[in-house]
C-alpha cells in the first residue's frame, strides 16, 4: 500500500489495476483510517481502531509516494500496515519537515495497495507494462521501489524504468541486466480521497 501525502496527480487520473478484493467501502475506510491514524499521531493520541471491513484484514504491501516509506510484503493485514505508513509518511520522511497538525486538513491522502511482487526473470522484462507495472529490485542487502504509476508520471519507457528503480536501490543504472539483481514486478490499486 501507498499512502502519498505529497500533491500529486489524482490517483482517478492514472492507469492502475483495481484490486478486486477491495470494495468502495473498504477503499472509504482505508482511506478514514489512514487520515485518523495521522490525526491521532499529530495530537499525540493513541492509534485508532482499525475498521470492520474486510478490505483491513487483507494481507497486502503498501508504499508511499512522497517519501518511498512503504511496506511490499503481505505478511500483515493492511488495515496494520496503512496505520504504520501513513503516519511514517507524514511524520519520519527524512526528505520534508514532518506534517503539523495545521497541515492535516490541506492534505489529500493516497493509497496504493500492492499486490504481492512477482519475480521476473531478464528475459521476461521486456514484457513490462508502463503504467500497470511497479517494480521491485534486489541486490545483496539492498532494493528499491518504484511505483507504475512513477513511469507514467516521468514518460519513461521500460529501459529507463528498470535503470531508475536500480538507481534508486544504489546500483548503477544498468544493473538490472546482471544475473545478481533480481527484479520483481507488481500491480498497484491506488485510489485518493
Amino acid at each position: 500500500m501507498n499512502n502519498s501525502i505529497a500533491r500529486t496527480l489524482s490517483g482517478a487520473a492514472r492507469s492502475t489495476i483495481a484490486d478486486p478484493e477491495l470494495s468502495r467501502a473498504d477503499r472509504v475506510a482505508l482511506l478514514t483510517l489512514a487520515r485518523r491514524a495521522i490525526e491521532a499521531s499529530l495530537c499525540g493520541r493513541s492509534r485508532p481502531e482499525l475498521p470492520e471491513v474486510r478490505g483491513a484484514k487483507l494481507r497486502r504491501g503498501t508504499h508511499d509516494l512522497r517519501g518511498c516509506i512503504g511496506h511490499v510484503s503481505g505478511d500483515r493485514p493492511l488495515g496494520q500496515v496503512i496505520r504504520q505508513v501513513a503516519v511514517s509518511a507524514a511524520r519520519s520522511d527524512p526528505r520534508f519537515p514532518p506534517v503539523e497538525p495545521g497541515e492535516l486538513a490541506g492534505l489529500r491522502i493516497e493509497i496504493s495497495v500492492l499486490a504481492e511482487p512477482v519475480f521476473t526473470p531478464t528475459t521476461e522484462l521486456c514484457h513490462i507494462v508502463i503504467g500497470r507495472d511497479g517494480l521491485l529490485v534486489r541486490r545483496d542487502k539492498v532494493q528499491a521501489v518504484l511505483l507504475p504509476q512513477v513511469a507514467t508520471e516521468n514518460d519513461m519507457g521500460p529501459e529507463a524504468f528498470l535503470s531508475a528503480v536500480c538507481h534508486k536501490a544504489g546500483l548503477e543504472p544498468g544493473s538490472w541486466r546482471e544475473p545478481a539483481t533480481r527484479v520483481f514486478t507488481f500491480t498497484a490499486d491506488v485510489f485518493v480521497e
